[in-house]
C-alpha cells in the first residue's frame, strides 16, 4: 500500500502550521480527518512520522525523510497539473515569479502592462526578495521562475537572457569627479564607496566588474551601507560617499529628485546580466523562455 498525495499534503501542512488544528484548517478538513490521514500514512510506512509536544509537532527521523520526499512528490504533481493546463496556452493561469529588489521597481512598471496585454489569462503572483532566497525557492518548487541578475551560482537551474544592465557611477552633484566625462573605479574608491548591504548581489556585481574589494572602515569608524537603492541615492546626495547604480534604475528616474550626478565608469563592460531562471526539468521552462523573450 502506497501513501496518497493527500496524506503527503497533510504531513507538509502539519509541519508548516505546527499543529493538527491549524493544518486541518489549511487543508479545509476537520481535525479528525487530518489526524486519520497522518495515521494512515504511518501505517503505510510502518513507522511514526510525528509526535505531539507542548511546543507543537515534532517529526521523527522517518517523518523528516517522509517530509523531504513529500515536498518533491507534491511539487512534481503540481507541475504535472500546470503542464496539462498550459499545454496549449503558455503563460495562462497561476505563475509564481520572484524578482530581486534592484530590478522589481524599475522593470515591472513597464513590463506588467505588456504582459497583461499579451497574456490576458495569466495570473501573476510576484515575490520580491534577495537572490539567494529566490534561488532556494526555485529549487524547492515554491516559484515557477525568477528575474535575477548574473553572475550568480545557478547549479540545478536553467535561464534565458533578458538584457545587459550597465553599471554607472553615482556621485554628489558638487563632487570634483562630477565634472569628468567618466570616472575610474579607483577614483571612486578614494572618495569613499557606499554599497548595498550584504545579501544584495548588485554589491558583488559592482565590485567584481570594477576589480575592487569591499570597503573597510578605518580604526574607530564605520562603513556605510544601505538597505535599498533609494536609500543609497539619498546617502550619496547627502555627501556621504559615492556608489554604483544600474542604468535600469537611473533610466527609471531614481536619481531625478536627488542632488546626484551620474557618470559612465572607466572599466571593461561594467554591467550585470538580467535573466529569467527556472528549475532544471520544470514543466514551466518553455514559459520561462517566453517570459524572457517578452521582457527583452
Amino acid at each position: 500500500m502506497l501513501p496518497t498525495l493527500r496524506q503527503l499534503q497533510y504531513l507538509k501542512l502539519l509541519v508548516e502550521h505546527g499543529s493538527f488544528g491549524r493544518a486541518a484548517e489549511a487543508a479545509h478538513v476537520t481535525q479528525p480527518t487530518l489526524s486519520a490521514g497522518i495515521q494512515e500514512l504511518e501505517r503505510c510506512l510502518g513507522a511514526p512520522v510525528a509526535e505531539r509536544a507542548r511546543t507543537g509537532v515534532i517529526l521523527t527521523p522517518m517523518g523528516e525523510e517522509a517530509l523531504r520526499r513529500a515536498r518533491i512528490i507534491l511539487t512534481e504533481a503540481e507541475e504535472l497539473v500546470e503542464a496539462a493546463k498550459n499545454a496549449s496556452q503558455p503563460l495562462t493561469g497561476r505563475f509564481r515569479l520572484g524578482v530581486i529588489p534592484t530590478i522589481a521597481p524599475f522593470l515591472l512598471p513597464r513590463a506588467l502592462p505588456l504582459l497583461r496585454e499579451r497574456f490576458p489569462k495569466l495570473r501573476l503572483f510576484l515575490r520580491e526578495d534577495l537572490t539567494h532566497r529566490l534561488v532556494a525557492a526555485l529549487r524547492a518548487g515554491q516559484l515557477d521562475a525568477a528575474l535575477i541578475a548574473l553572475p550568480y551560482e545557478l547549479a540545478g537551474l536553467h535561464y534565458a537572457h533578458v538584457a545587459n544592465d550597465e553599471l554607472l557611477a553615482a556621485l554628489p552633484a558638487n563632487d570634483p569627479l562630477a565634472g569628468q566625462a567618466s570616472v575610474s573605479p579607483q577614483a571612486m574608491e578614494k572618495q569613499g564607496l557606499i554599497l548595498l548591504e550584504d545579501g544584495h548581489c548588485l554589491r558583488e556585481h559592482a565590485l567584481a566588474a570594477c576589480g575592487l574589494k569591499p570597503p573597510r572602515a578605518a580604526a574607530g569608524e564605520e562603513v556605510f551601507a544601505a538597505t535599498s537603492l533609494p536609500t543609497l541615492v539619498q546617502m550619496v546626495g547627502s555627501g556621504l560617499g559615492v556608489t554604483f547604480l544600474p542604468a535600469m534604475a537611473v533610466e527609471a528616474g531614481l536619481t531625478d529628485a536627488a542632488p546626484v550626478a551620474v557618470r559612465p565608469i572607466k572599466a571593461d563592460h561594467p554591467s550585470r546580466e538580467i535573466v529569467v531562471a527556472w528549475r532544471a526539468g520544470s514543466s514551466r521552462g518553455a514559459e520561462g523562455r517566453l517570459l524572457a523573450d517578452t521582457l527583452r
